[in-house]
């Protein structure tokens, strides 16, 4: 458990101080091109979920968001008890990664009544929503779970 949390302080370290970064060193909504073509960095701030899902629910209904993410975070919790026992490093890795992310998240949306977004990537008129660190652990963290679950499910004769 112990490298559960320091693994999602280490996130949340890392999600907010680049949060802090790009709140004072990025104007909004204006792209800074990294690779012409590919990435910006563009600040914009999420009042929805993954991907923007519920963005544009009206500022009155923004508390149903947080109530939705605080909600998320539970029902991790309730996963991570059952999984800890058997699940190994992979799982502490994918649950650190998980929780630190969410962390990240929830401090922003109580802090702003959105989430600070950063990380734009595009092919063209396509954009990607845009995303930062906490986004990418939370990712990741889920990738490793869904690999662990499929390669350890068990057999069916």
């Amino acid at each position: 458990m112990r490298s559960i949390s320091l693994l999602a302080a280490a996130i949340l370290v890392a999600d907010q101080i680049t949060k802090w970064w790009a709140l004072h060193g990025l104007r909004f909504g204006e792209a800074v091109p990294v690779i012409p073509g590919l990435f910006s960095l563009t600040l914009v701030m999420n009042p929805g979920l993954a991907f923007g899902m519920l963005g544009g629910v009206p500022e009155a209904f923004r508390w149903m968001v947080g109530l939705l993410s605080i909600g998320a975070v539970v029902l991790l919790a309730v996963i991570a008890a059952r999984l800890l026992p058997t699940g190994g490093a992979w799982t502490r890795l994918a649950l650190g990664l998980i929780f630190g992310g969410a962390a990240g998240n929830l401090i922003d949306r109580l802090r702003f009544g959105a989430v600070v977004d950063y990380l734009d990537f595009y092919w063209g008129a396509y954009h990607w929503p845009a995303f930062n660190v906490a986004d990418s652990a939370i990712t990741v963290g889920v990738s490793i779970l869904a690999f662990r679950m499929l390669v350890d499910s068990p057999k069916t004769g």
